[in-house]
């Protein structure tokens, strides 16, 4: 199912949306795509924020980075993700990071090691809300938890790169340009002391690659995006699937 054109209804029945997919995406997480000692949770507090799925790793659980069945979809460094980019952040900003940073653990609980993030357009809406997002997910590197963002909407007024290039600007790296025709982004990052992210643009009308989550440094899953839309979508009501696809006005 190609990507719609989220622009066409208002906030709230992308909202509707953003809450079924979370759902569908926590449930395929649970049922077997996530490796033994692990488990997703939805819209939990970490620490002052707030992200759209948490990964979890049980304490005591043994780490399973090791070769299994297919049907678990876990994957190992030496099969590297397969998206088109893969940027490395700027040396400066790891030298300067270093300086004037302590990596804080708690030696108890459910730690978490991933966040999955969804765009909506109250992260977009003003230049404070797309900071907000960019220090949520800086922050989350810093500690060592990696983070998924899928952003739907293309650059706006306080994001003229997306919400992806805000992030990447902020490691001191240059602004990672936005291909005019596919404005939309999916990004994984993962939180070596050298940031990278894995990155894929796509088009309204392009179907969603399945995008990479890393558990820890040596490995990731797939998490299977295009799937999961579809699931959300079908259960959305008849009248805003027929905006979406342009069967009816746009929002007034």
């Amino acid at each position: 199912m190609p990507v719609h054109d989220w622009t066409r209804v208002d906030a709230g029945t992308f909202h509707d949306f953003h809450s079924a997919w979370i759902t569908h995406l926590k449930e395929t997480l649970n049922i077997g795509l996530l490796p033994d000692g692990y488990y997703a949770m939805s819209e939990q507090h970490a620490g002052a924020q707030i992200p759209d799925v948490l990964t979890l790793h049980v304490p005591g659980a043994e780490s399973t980075w090791k070769p299994t069945p297919p049907d678990r979809g876990l994957m190992l460094a030496d099969a590297p993700p397969r998206t088109k980019r893969k940027l490395i952040a700027s040396p400066d900003y790891i030298y300067r990071r270093r300086r004037r940073t302590l990596a804080i653990r708690h030696a108890s609980g459910h730690r978490i090691v991933a966040l999955l993030e969804i765009c909506s357009p109250a992260n977009k809406d003003r230049s404070s809300s797309v900071e907000e997002f960019v220090k949520k997910v800086d922050s989350a590197l810093r500690i060592g938890v990696h983070v998924l963002v899928v952003d739907l909407f293309p650059p706006g007024k306080h994001d003229p790169q997306g919400m992806h290039g805000a992030i990447w600007a902020s490691f001191d790296s240059p602004d990672e340009e936005v291909p005019s025709d596919q404005p939309l982004t999916l990004a994984s990052y993962v939180a070596d002391p050298v940031h990278e992210a894995y990155v894929e643009y796509i088009a309204v009308g392009d179907p969603m690659a399945d995008m990479p989550l890393f558990l820890d440094l040596q490995g990731y899953i797939n998490v299977p995006l295009e799937t999961t839309y579809q699931a959300a979508y079908r259960g959305m009501p008849a009248f805003w699937r027929g905006v979406l696809e342009n069967a009816r006005p746009e929002k007034s």
